[in-house]
């Protein structure tokens, strides 16, 4: 996995975690259910990072390794913590590492 593509996750997790957490956060509270909103946006972040990762890597045929592995804990981690941040936060950051290696 290059570095493009795990941004490209990423990117695909940062942003379906948000919808979710919306999705569920409007479900709990039709049924007037209590929550954590950045607990539950990182059980959200963890299962889609699961997910995608394991989408990943069944279509591309790749092999189970202590690389994927790392990969895998980034995203959870770094999804997690967007999730929370917000979206805009994280886009803002890869614009500025982008504009860094153009220069």
């Amino acid at each position: 996995m290059s570095l493009e593509i795990f941004l490209l996750l990423l990117l695909i997790v940062s942003i379906f975690t948000g919808l979710f957490t919306e999705g569920i956060k409007k479900l709990l509270d039709e049924v007037n259910k209590k929550y954590h909103s950045n607990f539950l946006a990182g059980f959200v972040a963890v299962v889609l990072s699961v997910l995608v990762d394991t989408g990943y890597i069944i279509l591309t045929e790749a092999q189970i390794n202590a690389k994927m592995a790392v990969y895998l804990i980034a995203l959870v981690l770094l999804s997690w913590l967007a999730s929370m941040v917000g979206y805009d936060k994280v886009i803002q950051a890869i614009a500025q590492c982008k504009k860094y290696k153009e220069e």
